[in-house]
């Protein structure tokens, strides 16, 4: 999938969202998107290359990079980006699915093909838990992968076939912490903002079939 297919699969989603999903996508395509393609892959670019440890022993360099970065943080962003963004694809298909129904069937089968209610509103729900459960496997994977949200300026190696222990260095560590804290940060917004509009829709449609119940009852 390109930056460009995921762009407009988020401008697609935007027409079917309530309020709180609007945001959701602004913030997906603004403070994750448009950040990772504009300035955070080109500050992982040379990561390999800029790793220097202070031995000359071959394969030690190697052994080393790889145990402390055994995944590139810009290609596990990109990754997360693309697996938190996908479970919206089954909205649209849903409501290409009620679309071509009705032009099947030559006649109104739906208020609204796109109105979250009934099936509709079980497969959103659906998306929303999704993206809420890839949002936290991947803080926990990163969390796991590199021992915590930080980005050390000097590590201690003492893997095969290093002689001894030794020491390495990450080139511009302040900046990748500041990154590193910002994805953090707004993978964090994600959750909150998809776990209220979960709760939103909930409420909603709890509420009115609770008064439809009552209507029927009194009546």
């Amino acid at each position: 999938m390109s930056w460009a297919s995921l762009r407009d699969l988020l401008s697609g989603v935007n027409k079917y969202s309530t309020g709180i999903g609007r945001i959701w996508v602004a913030v997906v395509f603004l403070f994750r998107l448009l950040v990772y393609v504009a300035a955070a892959e080109n500050i992982w670019k040379y990561e390999r290359e800029d790793f220097e440890c202070n031995i000359k022993q071959p394969g030690c360099e190697n052994v080393c990079f790889d145990h402390f970065f055994p995944v590139s943080h810009i290609r596990l962003w990109a990754l997360q980006i693309i697996m938190v963004s996908t479970p919206s694809l089954l909205v649209v298909f849903h409501i290409a699915y009620r679309e071509n129904r009705e032009k099947h069937h030559n006649r109104k089968l739906y208020k609204s093909p796109g109105g979250i209610d009934g099936g509709l509103l079980c497969t959103y729900l659906i998306s929303l838990i999704l993206k809420i459960g890839f949002e936290i496997v991947f803080l926990v994977l990163f969390y796991k992968l590199y021992n915590g949200f930080k980005i050390p300026r000097l590590v201690k190696c003492d893997r095969r076939p290093c002689p001894n222990t030794v020491d390495c260095y990450i080139s511009k560590p302040t900046e990748k912490m500041i990154f590193l804290y910002f994805l953090v940060a707004t993978s964090c917004l994600c959750i909150v903002l998809n776990l209220s509009e979960l709760s939103y829709l909930v409420c909603k449609y709890s509420m009115k079939c609770y008064l439809k119940r009552y209507i029927k009852k009194h009546q």
